[in-house]
C-alpha cells in the first residue's frame, strides 16, 4: 500500500450521503487525482493517503484512497491555506491572512481553545469570534472522533455512520457497549460489532454482547423465514456462537424477556422465544383479524337472503356472458358476499381469474367501492390484465411513505388505522409471497366493516419474508376458505398446468417430450446442461414462446453448486452478455456488473427513489421503494459519480450508489424462492441432486407453475422423482394459527 500526503486543492465531487468523494490532491512533487469515501471532506485540509495508484479507463491515472489521517497544519503557510479555503464560514482568504499575521503558527490553536482573543483581529466582532470557535471546535472534534474509530480498526464508510448517529456519545458507546451499533445502525450486523467491541476490551462474557447475540439469532432466523425459535434451539445456537456456558445465556435470556425485549409462550408443549417485534406482529395479526371478522358478519338470516340473490346473480351473468361456472366457483362468490374475510385457493387452470371477475362484476354493480393489489410489480400487471381493473403493489396501495421509515428499517405507511384505505372490498392476490409484516400494515389499513378476499396457492413456497401468513390462515378453520378443483377444458389443454397438478398430487408428470409446452432433456454432466441451456435462450425458445431472450428465466433449486445461481450467472452473464469495451463494468464482492446485465433486488430498500420518462425525457411517474425480487437491467455504470443505473420492470429507472450494489445480484438465473409471484413466458430448470430438504414437492411444483408458455428441465429423471417424492415442507415456526383461534375464541366466535 502507498502513502502519499499532501493538501486538498479542489473538490471536483462529492457525495454527501455516502462520503464518495473526487478530488485534486497536491502533494508538493506531483498532482493526484484521489478518490474515495471521506466522512468530511475541506479544500485547503492537509491529509495523509494510505491506498494505491491505478489507471482508470476514462479519467486517467488516480489514486484510491483506502484509509486516511488528517494532519493538523502546523506552519504558517498550510495554515494560511487551509483557513483561506473557507472551510470555516466567516473567513475569507483576506481574514485568514490577518489572523495568521496577528497569531502566527498558533492561529489554529486560539480558534479552537481561546476563540475570545479574535477580537483583535480587525472586522471580526465576539459574536463573529465565538461563531469561529465554535466551527473549529466542532471540526476537531470530528477529526478526533474518526481517528478514535479509526484506531479501532474501522472503516472510515462506518465510521462515519457511527459519528452522524451518536456525535460525541460514541465514546461511551464503543467502550461500553459497542453492540448498540447492531440495533441502531444500518448495514452493521453481530459479526463486525463483536469484532469491535473485541478491539474496545469488551469482555466475552459481556451481559450486552450475550444480549446482542441472543437477538442477532432471533433476526436471522425470522430472515429464514421463522417467527420464533425454540428455546433449546436458541440456546444451543448461541453457546455455539459466543463459546460460553449455557447457563451464562439462558440468565440473559431471561433479562430480555424482563426488558420485554423477547417473549416466550409455550407453544405445542414447547417454549417459544419471540423477539418483540414478531411477538407483537403475530399479535396484532391475530386480534385485527378478529376484529374485522366482528365487524363485517352479519346476522344468519339476513346472509341466507343474500345468498339467494347472489345465486341468482350469478344465474344472470352466465346467460349474459355464455360461461358456465362449477358449484364451487359460485359458493366462492356467494361467500365473498356473505361473510367479512373469504380465503380462495386453487393451482393452476381451476378457474381463479373467472371467479375474481365474477366477484369484482358483482361487488361492482352493489355500488361497492374495490381495490386489488398483489405483492410484486409483476404479480400485481399480471392481476390488472387479467381482471381489466387495476391493480397495485401492496406497498403502492398502502402508500408507502420512505421519508418516515420507523427504527430505520421498518417502512411506515400513509394508510394506516387512523387514514384506511377509502374501499368496500380489498382483493389481495398471491397471498402466499405477503409476510407477516406487510400483512400486518395491510391489515391496519382496512376499514372496519370492509370486506376481505385472500387469493393464493396453498402449495405454493411460503414467503421470502417471515410467516406463512396463507397457511396460518387455513389451518386456523376460522375463516370461509374455497379450494377451486376443478381444471377446466382449455387448461387441461397445457402439459404445464396438469404436469403442476401431477406433481402437487405427487404423481409422475410427463416427460415423454410428446408435449408442445413441457419438455425435458436427460443430462447428467453440468457443462453439457451450460451447453444447451445457451442454446435454448439465444436460438430456441425465443421464436417458439415469442419472447426477447431476456424474458426467459432460468430457474434453479440453490444457490451453490455447479448448477446453483451463482456459477449459473457467471456463466450466463459470459454468454449472453460478453465483456467489450462498449460496455462498462463495477466489481461489488465477487460480483462483477456490466452494462445490459440481468439484475434482481435482494432485498427491501424503502428509500430508494424511481421515476418514468415517457418521450424527451419528461418524467410521468415517480416513487419510492424497490423490493425483494424486483427484476430489472442496467443501464449504465458511471463510475466518475459512482452510480449504476438500472431500469426495472415497468419502465422504473433506479440509481444506486456503488455502496448500495450490494442489493443487487445478477439475475439470468435466480432461485425458484426468488421467482414467487412471476410469470415468464418460458422458465429452464435445471436439476441434477442437491440437499434432499431443499429438493422437495412445492419447489418443484413452483417453479413449473411460474412458465406461462413453456417448461424445460434439464437433467435427472431421477431426481425429479425424488422431489416429486419428498412431500415434506421445510418447518417454519409460527404460531399466528394458534394466535388466531385464541382471539376469535376470546370474542365467542
Amino acid at each position: 500500500m502507498e502513502e502519499i500526503t499532501g493538501v486538498v486543492e479542489h473538490i471536483i465531487y462529492r457525495n454527501e450521503d455516502n462520503g464518495y468523494s473526487v478530488f485534486a490532491f497536491d502533494t508538493n512533487s506531483q498532482d493526484w487525482v484521489a478518490v474515495g469515501s471521506f466522512s468530511t471532506l475541506s479544500e485547503g485540509e492537509s491529509l495523509r493517503l494510505h491506498g494505491e495508484a491505478c489507471e482508470h479507463p476514462i479519467y486517467g491515472e488516480q489514486f484510491k484512497v483506502e484509509s486516511y489521517e488528517y494532519i493538523v497544519p502546523s506552519d504558517e503557510e498550510s495554515i494560511l491555506r487551509y483557513l483561506s479555503s473557507g472551510v470555516i464560514k466567516g473567513i475569507g482568504p483576506a481574514m485568514a491572512k490577518r489572523i495568521v499575521a496577528k497569531f502566527g503558527d498558533n492561529a489554529l490553536k486560539i480558534l479552537e481553545e481561546e476563540p475570545e482573543c479574535l477580537t483583535q483581529v480587525k472586522g471580526i466582532s465576539e459574536r463573529i469570534a465565538m461563531s469561529i470557535g465554535e466551527q473549529a471546535s466542532q471540526k476537531r472534534d470530528i477529526k478526533d472522533a474518526l481517528l478514535f474509530l479509526q484506531n479501532l480498526g474501522i472503516s472510515n464508510t462506518i465510521a462515519f455512520k457511527i459519528y452522524e448517529t451518536y456525535k460525541m456519545a460514541l465514546y461511551s458507546i464503543m467502550r461500553e457497549n459497542p453492540y448498540r451499533l447492531v440495533e441502531d445502525i444500518q448495514g452493521i450486523g453481530f459479526h463486525i460489532a463483536d469484532e469491535i467491541a473485541s478491539r474496545a476490551g469488551v469482555k466475552s462474557h459481556s451481559e450486552y454482547r450475550i444480549k446482542s447475540a441472543i437477538l442477532f439469532l432471533l433476526s436471522k432466523a425470522m430472515g429464514q423465514g421463522h417467527m420464533y425459535l425454540l428455546f433449546s434451539t436458541l440456546l444451543r445456537e448461541a453457546v455455539l456462537l459466543l463459546d460460553l456456558q449455557a447457563s451464562l445465556i439462558e440468565v440473559q435470556i431471561q433479562n430480555l424477556q424482563m426488558e420485554y425485549k423477547v417473549f416466550i409462550k409455550k407453544i405445542e408443549g414447547e417454549q417459544g422465544v419471540f423477539s418483540a417485534s414478531a411477538y407483537y406482529c403475530e399479535m396484532g395479526c391475530a386480534k385485527r383479524l378478529a376484529d374485522l371478522n366482528k365487524y363485517g358478519t352479519i346476522s344468519l338470516n339476513k346472509r341466507s337472503m343474500l345468498s339467494v340473490r347472489v345465486y341468482e346473480k350469478i344465474e344472470e351473468y352466465e346467460r349474459e356472458s355464455e360461461i358456465q361456472l362449477d358449484p364451487l366457483q359460485k359458493d366462492a362468490i356467494v361467500k365473498s358476499a356473505c361473510y367479512p374475510i373469504l380465503i380462495l385457493t386453487g393451482g393452476p387452470g381451476t378457474g381463479k381469474t373467472t371467479t375474481i371477475n365474477t366477484m369484482i362484476r358483482y361487488f361492482e354493480e352493489e355500488g361497492y367501492v374495490i381495490a386489488l393489489a398483489a405483492p410484486t410489480g409483476r404479480a400485481a400487471k399480471r392481476m390488472t390484465q387479467a381482471t381489466g381493473y387495476e391493480a397495485k403493489t401492496i406497498h403502492r396501495l398502502l402508500e408507502l411513505n420512505a421519508g418516515a421509515l420507523e427504527n430505520g428499517m421498518t417502512p411506515k405507511f400513509e394508510r394506516n388505522e387512523d387514514n384506511p384505505l377509502e374501499a368496500d372490498v380489498v382483493l389481495i392476490d398471491e397471498l402466499s409471497m405477503v409476510d407477516i409484516f406487510l400483512f400486518m400494515a395491510l391489515l391496519k389499513a382496512t376499514a372496519n366493516g370492509a370486506k376481505l378476499i385472500f387469493v393464493g396457492d396453498m402449495n405454493q413456497l411460503p414467503s421470502v419474508g417471515p410467516g406463512r401468513v396463507l397457511k396460518d390462515l387455513v389451518d386456523s378453520k376460522k375463516f370461509e376458505c374455497v379450494e377451486l378443483q376443478t381444471i377446466f377444458r382449455q387448461a387441461r389443454d397445457s402439459d404445464i398446468v396438469m404436469n403442476a397438478h401431477f406433481i402437487k398430487n405427487g404423481k409422475k408428470p410427463k416427460l415423454d417430450n410428446q408435449s408442445k409446452d413441457f419438455f425435458f432433456l436427460p443430462r447428467q454432466d453440468p457443462q453439457v446442461i451450460y451447453k444447451h441451456m445457451v442454446q435454448l435462450i439465444q436460438e430456441k425458445l425465443p421464436k417458439y414462446v415469442e419472447s426477447t431472450s431476456s424474458e426467459i428465466q432460468v430457474l434453479t433449486p440453490m444457490r451453490k453448486g455447479p448448477l446453483g445461481v451463482e456459477m449459473l450467472n457467471k456463466i450466463l452473464q459470459n454468454q449472453l452478455n460478453m465483456e467489450s469495451d462498449a460496455k462498462k463494468e463495477k466489481k461489488v464482492g465477487d460480483t462483477l456488473f456490466r452494462e445490459g446485465d440481468k439484475v434482481m433486488q435482494v432485498k427491501n430498500n424503502y428509500k430508494i427513489e424511481w421515476e418514468v420518462k415517457g418521450k424527451n425525457s419528461i418524467v410521468i411517474d415517480s416513487g419510492v421503494g424497490v423490493f425483494n425480487g424486483d427484476i430489472g437491467r442496467v443501464i449504465e455504470i458511471n463510475s466518475y459519480a459512482e452510480y449504476m443505473l438500472v431500469e426495472m420492470d415497468e419502465g422504473k429507472l433506479v440509481q444506486y450508489s456503488f455502496s448500495q450494489l450490494e442489493e443487487l445480484e445478477l439475475a439470468y438465473a435466480v432461485t425458484i424462492h426468488k421467482s414467487q409471484g412471476s410469470e415468464y413466458p418460458a422458465v429452464i430448470i435445471p436439476i441434477l441432486g442437491g440437499p434432499k430438504m431443499l429438493l422437495n414437492r412445492n419447489l418443484l411444483y413452483t417453479a413449473v407453475t411460474r412458465a406461462k408458455k413453456c417448461v424445460t428441465i434439464l437433467g435427472s429423471e431421477e431426481t425429479i422423482l425424488e422431489m416429486i417424492e419428498n412431500g415434506q415442507e421445510l418447518k417454519r415456526y409460527s404460531d399466528l394459527n394458534n394466535e388466531i383461534v385464541r382471539n376469535f375464541e376470546s370474542e365467542g366466535i
